[in-house]
């Protein structure tokens, strides 16, 4: 019995540590499954995140290549009325191209017809073959050229137009033959040949005018003398006593306007000469913008003239002729306000300038006298010259300038001749947006007038002043000799009329722009 209990209780024991064993063995195998399980979800989830991600990755290139084609619909949705153009064009070209076609095969056949014809009633002349030949051969592409050109003309008088054609077609066969070396040579003949016909031509009319003075009364052959002295005397511009000058309104409509053949005088001159002329007519308003043959025109018209100190070159007063460049030399302007008045200088004309303009200009009389101050070198320009190569650009621009100027608060006190003198120192200058006109500290060398647009001044960062249309800067500098005191914007594209620092200080009354000025400082 204690036997068989000893028995069952090894037994019991060892049943327990099976079923310890095979429990722990069930917690391994439970971890092991759980461990597995995780690392198949784990897996799982990796494998199918990245799925979803090329999946994104292919849904957005497909995304892409559907706008791609959407846009490329609608290109060429947008494109399909001018493609429909193009075709409609092209299908014209084509129906054109057809019917030119067709019509050029229509002349080529009329032409083989009448070459035909031509073929048939030259074999049945009685003439030598050679003859034949030449007829076919050479003068029927000729004639036949000449007569496509005619019809394509179709001039009134055809044999003229033959006879042209024919004398060009023999020109250009002989060019043909010419080497580059010959017609080089035969360029530079025409050309010499050219240069010589002028300068008879200029000899001619200078003969012609010779001529003409030969026949003038007495007094004008004294006068001309005088000239030949170069010393012109007081009032030798006044014209006779018993000449009268016609009214404004008489020229405008009567026989100085009168529509005549106009041949320029032409004075002899030696090529320093012109060279010296051409130097001093650039410098002035009226000359500076002539084309090169109307300048020439100019230089060969005008005549030099010396005048000696204390000579009266215009009176006021006078009715005038001539207009005067100066060369050299400085010579008063005076004005008499009345017949007890004294006569003022009212300026001083140096190289460069012009006076006597305004009685050609208005046919007027002399606006002031003009007396030599020193020797000076003058050159005279005729009425007739004037009126028709300058007056009519020169009259537009001082018409234009002096209804603006008069505008101008500093020069309303300034009468028409002064302002007439200023407008002809006047340039004008356009600035853009932002665009610097004068930058502080700089030094200063001209005068601006605001025509059209917006500028602002500043010192340092600060804007001190604006402008508009009929406002004027820049004066200080050029009156102190002092560097700029402020910088000038345009606000935006603006036009300025600008005076340089010599023609501001002998045309403007500086004591009065000084009063003006306070209200810019």
């Amino acid at each position: 019995m204690a036997e068989s209990t000893e028995a069952a209780r090894i037994n019991g024991r060892e049943l327990l540590a099976l079923i310890e064993e095979l429990q722990g063995q069930f917690l391994e195998s439970r971890s092991e499954a759980r461990r597995g399980l995780e690392d198949v979800a784990s897996s799982t989830r990796s494998e199918a995140q990245a799925g979803m991600d090329d999946l994104k990755t292919q849904m957005s290139a497909l995304r892409s290549d559907f706008m791609e084609v959407r846009m490329q619909v609608k290109a060429l949705t947008d494109a399909m009325p001018g493609v429909d153009e193009s075709c409609i064009s092209l299908r014209r070209g084509l129906q054109d191209t057809t019917i030119a076609t067709g019509k050029a095969q229509s002349t080529a056949d009329d032409a083989a017809a009448e070459s035909a014809r031509l073929q048939s009633f030259v074999e049945a002349l009685k003439i030598s073959e050679d003859k034949k030949k030449y007829i076919m051969d050479l003068l029927n592409p000729v004639l036949e050229e000449m007569v496509a050109e005619c019809i394509h003309k179709m001039p009134k008088d055809p044999v003229p137009f033959m006879l042209d054609w024919l004398e060009g077609k023999r020109a250009a066969e002989e060019d043909k033959l010419l080497s580059p070396e010959e017609k080089d040579k035969l360029v530079k003949e025409n050309e010499d040949m050219a240069v010589k016909v002028n300068k008879l031509k200029g000899q001619v009319q200078e003969a012609a005018k010779m001529v003409t003075e030969s026949a003038a009364p007495v007094e004008e052959e004294e006068e001309e003398e005088d000239d030949e002295d170069d010393e012109p005397p007081p009032g030798w511009e006044k014209d006779m006593d018993n000449r009268g000058r016609t009214s404004v309104s008489a020229e405008a409509y009567g026989e100085w306007n009168a529509k005549k053949a106009f041949v320029p005088p032409v004075i002899i001159k030696s090529d320093e000469q012109k060279d010296r002329l051409k130097g001093c007519l650039v410098k002035s308003f009226l000359f500076s913008n002539l084309d090169t043959n109307d300048l020439n025109i100019v230089i060969g018209a005008m005549k030099e003239v010396n005048a000696k100190v204390g000579n009266r070159v215009i009176n006021q007063g006078d009715n005038g002729d001539f207009l005067f460049v100066i060369e050299s030399g400085v010579l008063d302007c005076l004005i008499k306000k009345g017949e007890d008045a004294e006569e003022t200088v009212v300026k001083k004309c140096e190289p460069g300038d012009v006076f006597g303009e305004l009685a050609l200009l208005y046919n007027c009389p002399r606006a002031a006298s003009v007396e030599a101050k020193e020797d000076c070198v003058l050159w005279q320009l005729d009425r007739d010259t004037f009126t028709h190569i300058v007056k009519e650009a020169a009259e537009k621009k001082r018409q234009r300038y002096d209804a603006f100027l008069s505008k101008v608060p500093l020069l309303s006190s300034m009468d028409a001749y002064e302002r007439s003198q200023l407008a002809d120192a006047l340039k004008v200058e356009t600035f853009e947006q932002g665009q610097k006109v004068i930058t502080e500290g700089e030094a200063g060398d001209k005068f601006y007038i605001i025509e059209d647009g917006l500028c602002v001044a500043t010192k340092g960062e600060v804007e001190v002043m604006s402008y508009a249309a009929g406002d004027y800067f820049g004066e200080l500098a050029l009156i102190n000799n002092k560097p700029r005191a402020a910088t000038v914007v345009a606000k935006g594209d603006a036009k300025l009329l600008s005076i340089d620092s010599r023609s501001f200080k002998r045309l403007i009354n500086v004591a009065d722009l000084m009063t003006k000025s306070s209200k810019y400082k």
